[in-house]
């Protein structure tokens, strides 16, 4: 068995985090949030953190107030926490009209427009 808080807690100082760090925890839409101290109140629960059903809800998210996140894995009901930091865009970054659809597996966005790339000019 896990248990959620201590769970987090591990988390938190494997990414060089403390609870003055976090911004809210909830939901990832936002519809739900609470202060860390409240979620302390409320994560002391034991969970199986194997394979089987997930028993974590699966949007909750931890905030940091320097705009990285961590949300809930899962893999066949195995699930952990993971940690991300906000993407950063490039000064250069390209526009693109394909984010996939039918017929496409597994391609990224760099795949999937190819064609609109710009090829060295000789």
């Amino acid at each position: 068995m896990t248990n959620l808080l201590s769970e987090t807690k591990q988390v938190l100082e494997n990414h060089n985090k403390e609870p003055k760090d976090v911004s809210w925890v909830g939901s990832v839409d936002g519809e739900f949030a609470i202060t860390w101290s409240d979620f302390e109140k409320i994560a002391d629960v034991e969970y199986d953190s194997g394979f089987g059903a997930q028993e974590i809800a699966k949007d909750l998210v931890i905030v940091f107030t320097d705009g990285t996140y961590m949300n809930r894995g899962e893999y066949d009901g195995s699930e952990w926490w993971e940690y991300h930091q906000a993407p950063t865009k490039k000064s250069d970054a390209k526009p693109f009209s394909n984010v996939g659809g039918a017929g496409t597996m597994w391609d990224d966005l760099a795949e999937l427009n190819e064609s609109q790339r710009t090829e060295p000019q000789p």
